[in-house]
């Protein structure tokens, strides 16, 4: 296994404390702050280590507070519901004392029912596309804080449909597909992973599509983004370890706050999950 997706399945498992009481470690990713995925990733965890015989279908998460990279987070576990077929669970991650992090996530046995989807956009395959990380050349002309954010190593690869130039960006319709698949070739069969990990990463590029139509993005000094919420639905089993396309679009942007949505399709064609966040985009 590649290490980059072993250090990060890693940073995924918890350290049990107490009955429905979690710790984690944090990684920097070449942000100011702990990366929303790690703590959503880590807190879809601490939920599923409470329940059995059950898979997240749906998500939703709120930030209050920036990650301390350097300090570890502790999950706390409310048992909501355990039903028939489905188990509620609030999670609150807190660090230094104080909540930094609330989600709700619901879990339903396996079972069968109507079926229907809307159809994946035509786009080139991902063999097709560049990798959008700068050459190395370029890397070495960039400020330190776009340097930093580029030179990182992840555990997932991307290809970008339509090419994005983050340090000189100008106006573009609000719409965006991306290929993303985790590095390292197969993983195991167990879904549950593979639903936290793409937890994980729906969070890179979601709130940056609510940018494009203003000709600036997360590396201008000049504008403050955070995430406020995040919600997620899965709907069909999937894979991370085989590509998969995020077509994202931002219906909104006003008050500050900017808005957008993704489609998530297996290479397939099937709609695999959907999410959706909004988040501060200020001018300072």
């Amino acid at each position: 296994m590649d290490h980059r997706l072993a250090d990060l399945l890693q940073l995924l498992e918890l350290e049990p404390l107490e009955v429905n009481l979690f710790r984690g470690e944090s990684r920097d990713i070449g942000a100011p702050q702990v990366f929303g995925g790690q703590v959503l990733g880590q807190a879809l965890t601490a939920a599923a280590a409470t329940v059995a015989g059950r898979v997240v279908h749906s998500l939703h998460a709120y930030f209050l507070r920036r990650g301390d990279i350097n300090a570890p987070i502790v999950y706390q576990v409310d048992r909501s519901l355990d039903g028939h077929s489905f188990s509620n669970r609030r999670v609150v991650a807190i660090q230094h004392g104080e909540q930094i992090f609330n989600m709700t996530t619901s879990f339903q046995v396996t079972e069968g029912g109507y079926d229907h989807q809307i159809d994946m956009p035509q786009v080139p395959p991902p063999e097709g596309l560049p990798d959008p990380a700068p050459a190395p050349e370029l890397l070495e002309k960039l400020p330190d804080k776009v340097r930093r954010f580029f030179s990182h190593t992840r555990p997932f690869e991307f290809r970008l449909v339509q090419p994005v130039d983050y340090l000189r960006p100008k106006p573009a319709p609000p719409l965006r597909q991306i290929w993303v698949r985790a590095v390292g070739g197969r993983l195991g069969d167990d879904e549950m992973l593979h639903r936290r990990l793409l937890a994980y990463v729906s969070d890179f590029f979601l709130l940056d599509t609510a940018t494009l139509p203003h000709g600036t993005s997360f590396l201008k000094p000049s504008l403050i983004m955070a995430t406020i919420d995040h919600a997620m639905w899965f709907h069909r089993p999937l894979r991370v370890d085989d590509w998969l396309l995020c077509a994202m679009d931002s219906p909104s942007a006003s008050g500050a706050r900017g808005f957008a949505r993704a489609s998530i399709f297996a290479r397939d064609g099937r709609l695999v999950a959907s999410a959706a966040q909004e988040g501060l985009i200020r001018q300072r």
